[in-house]
């Protein structure tokens, strides 16, 4: 995910753009392209998509995959799945923080620049974070300030309770 050697832009224009080859981040005026997710990355995010559809009505929630997301005035990140309670998201962006947000890593993804995202979606409000490992399903939940590994492939939330299985999603 590096950083375009592009003069600061606005947010306006950072909104009216559009990309080809799929969506950007944007922090402080600076452009981030995204790690274009591998087949691993894709199967997991789709699941973890399909896992939250399926369950929609009776968690009442919504699930978006790669909404742009407003963590601040400046910067606008794309979670892999944000979950939302309540009805589906209005509007072209989410601008509230989401109950969950879950990141699925890349090959490419530096820790420094995770953890980046991760703190903006704290300071945004965020409760809840899965930090997801596709291909070995270890990650970890991030909520009230705590850090929590995850080594047998169950993620959970409270309030509402999910407990998502990693081992579960691609049978």
């Amino acid at each position: 995910m590096a950083v375009t050697e592009t003069p600061l832009i606005t947010v306006s224009d950072y909104l009216a753009m559009s990309f080809d080859d799929g969506d950007r981040e944007y922090v402080d005026g600076q452009i981030q392209e995204n790690n274009v997710g591998e087949l691993d990355h894709s199967a997991v995010q789709g699941a973890i998509q399909g896992y939250f559809y399926s369950r929609r009505k009776t968690l009442g929630l919504n699930a978006v995959t790669e909404c742009r997301t407003k963590v601040s005035a400046t910067r606008y990140r794309l979670p892999d799945v944000a979950v939302v309670l309540g009805a589906r998201p209005r509007g072209r962006i989410i601008d509230v923080p989401p109950f969950l947000v879950v990141e699925v890593l890349s090959p490419e993804d530096r820790a420094s620049r995770v953890e980046e995202r991760i703190d903006d979606y704290l300071r945004f409000g965020v409760p809840w974070i899965w930090v997801i490992d596709p291909i070995t399903g270890r990650g970890h939940v991030y909520h009230e300030g705590n850090r929590t590994p995850v080594t047998d492939g169950m993620y959970r939330t409270e309030d509402p309770l999910i407990e998502m299985n990693f081992f579960e999603l691609l049978d």
